[in-house]
Protein backbone atom coordinates (compact mmCIF):
# COMPACT_ATOMS: atom_id res chain seq x y z
CA UNK A 1 0.00 0.00 0.00
CA UNK A 2 1.18 3.34 -0.88
CA UNK A 3 2.17 5.97 1.68
CA UNK A 4 -0.03 8.67 1.99
CA UNK A 5 1.17 12.61 0.67
CA UNK A 6 2.58 14.29 3.90
CA UNK A 7 0.25 17.15 4.66
CA UNK A 8 0.83 20.32 3.12
CA UNK A 9 3.69 18.99 0.69
CA UNK A 10 1.90 20.73 -2.21
CA UNK A 11 1.15 24.03 0.03
CA UNK A 12 4.64 24.30 0.82
CA UNK A 13 5.89 24.22 -2.83
CA UNK A 14 3.49 26.81 -4.07
CA UNK A 15 4.70 28.65 -0.99
CA UNK A 16 8.45 28.58 -2.48
CA UNK A 17 7.27 30.13 -5.34
CA UNK A 18 5.47 32.73 -4.33
CA UNK A 19 8.60 33.72 -2.17
CA UNK A 20 11.00 33.16 -4.91
CA UNK A 21 8.81 35.55 -7.04
CA UNK A 22 8.64 38.03 -4.35
CA UNK A 23 12.31 38.17 -3.95
CA UNK A 24 12.82 38.46 -7.03
CA UNK A 25 10.87 41.60 -7.40
CA UNK A 26 12.68 42.76 -4.36
CA UNK A 27 16.40 41.88 -5.67
CA UNK A 28 16.91 45.66 -7.30
CA UNK A 29 16.13 47.13 -3.67
CA UNK A 30 18.35 44.77 -1.83
CA UNK A 31 20.97 45.14 -4.19
CA UNK A 32 20.67 49.16 -3.30
CA UNK A 33 20.99 47.80 0.46
CA UNK A 34 23.97 46.14 0.19
CA UNK A 35 25.49 48.89 -1.83
CA UNK A 36 24.52 51.44 0.74
CA UNK A 37 26.39 48.71 3.43
CA UNK A 38 23.26 48.65 5.72
CA UNK A 39 23.10 44.99 7.15
CA UNK A 40 20.91 42.88 7.92
CA UNK A 41 19.67 42.70 11.06
CA UNK A 42 19.42 46.39 10.62
CA UNK A 43 16.87 45.68 8.55
CA UNK A 44 15.47 43.49 11.07
CA UNK A 45 15.24 46.07 14.06
CA UNK A 46 13.27 48.40 11.06
CA UNK A 47 10.94 45.99 10.27
CA UNK A 48 9.86 44.86 13.86
CA UNK A 49 10.07 48.75 14.74
CA UNK A 50 7.09 49.50 11.61
CA UNK A 51 5.39 46.33 13.65
CA UNK A 52 5.49 47.93 16.80
CA UNK A 53 4.53 51.10 15.25
CA UNK A 54 1.60 49.71 13.57
CA UNK A 55 0.48 48.01 16.87
CA UNK A 56 0.03 51.75 18.33
CA UNK A 57 -2.13 52.61 15.35
CA UNK A 58 -4.09 49.30 15.92
CA UNK A 59 -4.83 49.80 19.20
CA UNK A 60 -6.19 53.55 18.78
CA UNK A 61 -8.46 52.12 16.09
CA UNK A 62 -6.46 52.92 13.13
CA UNK A 63 -6.88 50.07 11.20
CA UNK A 64 -6.39 51.15 7.83
CA UNK A 65 -2.84 53.12 8.54
CA UNK A 66 -1.67 50.10 10.59
CA UNK A 67 -2.37 47.71 8.01
CA UNK A 68 -0.22 49.72 5.43
CA UNK A 69 2.82 49.39 7.93
CA UNK A 70 2.23 46.33 8.82
CA UNK A 71 2.98 45.52 4.99
CA UNK A 72 6.07 47.53 5.04
CA UNK A 73 7.21 45.65 7.92
CA UNK A 74 6.10 42.23 5.65
CA UNK A 75 8.78 43.77 2.88
CA UNK A 76 11.64 44.55 5.52
CA UNK A 77 10.70 40.64 6.89
CA UNK A 78 11.52 39.76 3.31
CA UNK A 79 14.54 41.82 2.66
CA UNK A 80 16.80 40.90 5.79
CA UNK A 81 16.96 37.23 4.66
CA UNK A 82 18.03 38.09 0.69
CA UNK A 83 20.16 40.54 2.38
CA UNK A 84 21.96 38.14 4.79
CA UNK A 85 22.61 35.62 1.62
CA UNK A 86 23.75 38.61 -1.08
CA UNK A 87 26.08 39.64 1.37
CA UNK A 88 27.26 36.41 3.08
CA UNK A 89 26.26 37.35 6.54
CA UNK A 90 23.73 34.46 6.82
CA UNK A 91 24.53 33.24 10.15
CA UNK A 92 22.89 31.22 12.90
CA UNK A 93 22.46 33.71 15.06
CA UNK A 94 20.90 35.92 12.68
CA UNK A 95 18.00 33.32 12.34
CA UNK A 96 17.09 33.68 15.66
CA UNK A 97 17.13 37.02 15.84
CA UNK A 98 14.54 36.56 12.56
CA UNK A 99 12.29 34.06 14.49
CA UNK A 100 12.11 36.08 17.62
CA UNK A 101 11.19 39.24 16.18
CA UNK A 102 8.61 37.81 14.11
CA UNK A 103 6.93 36.47 17.42
CA UNK A 104 7.34 39.85 19.17
CA UNK A 105 5.97 41.51 16.18
CA UNK A 106 2.46 39.27 15.85
CA UNK A 107 2.29 39.45 19.99
CA UNK A 108 1.71 43.45 19.64
CA UNK A 109 -0.11 43.08 16.79
CA UNK A 110 -2.36 40.49 18.33
CA UNK A 111 -1.89 42.33 21.83
CA UNK A 112 -2.85 45.53 20.34
CA UNK A 113 -6.34 44.20 18.96
CA UNK A 114 -7.12 42.78 22.66
CA UNK A 115 -6.29 46.78 23.56
CA UNK A 116 -8.78 47.74 21.25
CA UNK A 117 -11.59 45.58 22.02
CA UNK A 118 -11.20 45.81 25.54
CA UNK A 119 -11.96 49.27 25.20
CA UNK A 120 -15.37 48.42 23.51
CA UNK A 121 -16.58 46.84 27.09
CA UNK A 122 -18.45 43.52 27.63
CA UNK A 123 -20.01 43.13 24.10
CA UNK A 124 -16.22 42.53 22.44
CA UNK A 125 -15.65 39.99 24.93
CA UNK A 126 -15.67 37.85 22.01
CA UNK A 127 -13.32 39.19 19.97
CA UNK A 128 -10.80 39.48 23.15
CA UNK A 129 -11.08 36.10 23.47
CA UNK A 130 -10.51 35.78 19.81
CA UNK A 131 -7.06 37.21 20.09
CA UNK A 132 -6.56 35.00 22.99
CA UNK A 133 -6.64 31.76 21.11
CA UNK A 134 -5.27 33.02 17.94
CA UNK A 135 -2.09 34.01 20.13
CA UNK A 136 -2.12 30.93 21.61
CA UNK A 137 -2.54 29.07 18.12
CA UNK A 138 0.31 31.12 16.41
CA UNK A 139 2.89 30.74 18.95
CA UNK A 140 2.45 26.53 18.95
CA UNK A 141 2.73 26.51 15.64
CA UNK A 142 5.87 27.63 15.41
CA UNK A 143 6.92 26.39 18.94
CA UNK A 144 5.93 22.87 17.41
CA UNK A 145 8.32 23.59 14.24
CA UNK A 146 11.17 24.80 16.27
CA UNK A 147 10.75 21.54 18.47
CA UNK A 148 10.45 19.07 16.00
CA UNK A 149 13.79 20.88 14.03
CA UNK A 150 15.15 20.31 17.22
CA UNK A 151 14.76 16.93 17.04
CA UNK A 152 16.34 17.01 13.25
CA UNK A 153 12.46 16.53 12.00
CA UNK A 154 11.38 18.96 8.98
CA UNK A 155 7.91 20.38 9.66
CA UNK A 156 6.88 22.70 7.19
CA UNK A 157 3.30 21.20 6.97
CA UNK A 158 -0.13 23.09 8.20
CA UNK A 159 -2.42 25.85 6.59
CA UNK A 160 -1.45 29.02 8.15
CA UNK A 161 2.46 30.00 9.10
CA UNK A 162 3.29 33.30 9.78
CA UNK A 163 2.90 34.61 6.07
CA UNK A 164 -0.50 33.72 5.50
CA UNK A 165 -1.24 34.56 9.31
CA UNK A 166 0.12 38.45 9.01
CA UNK A 167 -1.66 38.50 5.31
CA UNK A 168 -5.38 37.72 6.49
CA UNK A 169 -4.24 39.73 9.24
CA UNK A 170 -3.35 42.59 7.03
CA UNK A 171 -6.56 42.35 5.25
CA UNK A 172 -8.82 41.99 8.12
CA UNK A 173 -7.16 45.30 9.35
CA UNK A 174 -8.05 47.45 6.11
CA UNK A 175 -11.12 45.89 5.66
CA UNK A 176 -12.30 46.61 9.55
CA UNK A 177 -15.38 45.76 11.25
CA UNK A 178 -17.40 42.65 10.85
CA UNK A 179 -14.57 41.46 8.73
CA UNK A 180 -11.36 41.69 10.99
CA UNK A 181 -13.44 39.99 13.32
CA UNK A 182 -14.68 37.19 11.02
CA UNK A 183 -10.81 36.93 10.37
CA UNK A 184 -9.60 36.97 14.03
CA UNK A 185 -12.14 34.07 14.41
CA UNK A 186 -10.89 32.00 11.61
CA UNK A 187 -7.05 32.58 12.68
CA UNK A 188 -8.17 31.38 16.27
CA UNK A 189 -9.60 27.93 14.76
CA UNK A 190 -7.22 27.18 12.11
CA UNK A 191 -3.85 28.50 13.89
CA UNK A 192 -4.81 25.38 16.04
CA UNK A 193 -5.68 23.08 13.44
CA UNK A 194 -2.32 23.94 11.87
CA UNK A 195 -0.87 22.86 15.36
CA UNK A 196 -3.13 19.80 14.99
CA UNK A 197 -1.67 18.84 11.82
CA UNK A 198 2.31 19.32 12.82
CA UNK A 199 1.22 16.96 15.90
CA UNK A 200 0.16 14.39 13.40
CA UNK A 201 3.09 15.04 10.84
CA UNK A 202 5.46 14.65 13.41
CA UNK A 203 3.70 11.50 15.21
CA UNK A 204 3.97 9.86 12.47
CA UNK A 205 7.79 10.92 11.61
CA UNK A 206 8.72 9.85 15.11
CA UNK A 207 6.86 6.91 14.78
CA UNK A 208 8.66 5.65 11.70
CA UNK A 209 11.84 6.38 13.70
CA UNK A 210 10.80 4.28 16.40
CA UNK A 211 9.56 1.06 14.14
CA UNK A 212 13.18 1.52 12.38
CA UNK A 213 15.24 1.11 15.88
CA UNK A 214 13.15 -2.19 16.81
Amino acid sequence: MSRPPEIGREHVADKDAVKSRLRSLLDPVVGALARAGITPLSVTLFGLALSLIAAVFVARGSFVVGALILIAAGICDTLDGSLARRTGRESLFGAFIDSTTDRLAELAVFGALIVYYLDRGALARLEVIACLVAIAGSFLTSYTRARAEGLGLECRVGWLERPERVALLIAGLLFGGTVLVAIIGFLAVFTMVTVLQRVRHVRRLTSAKDRSRQ
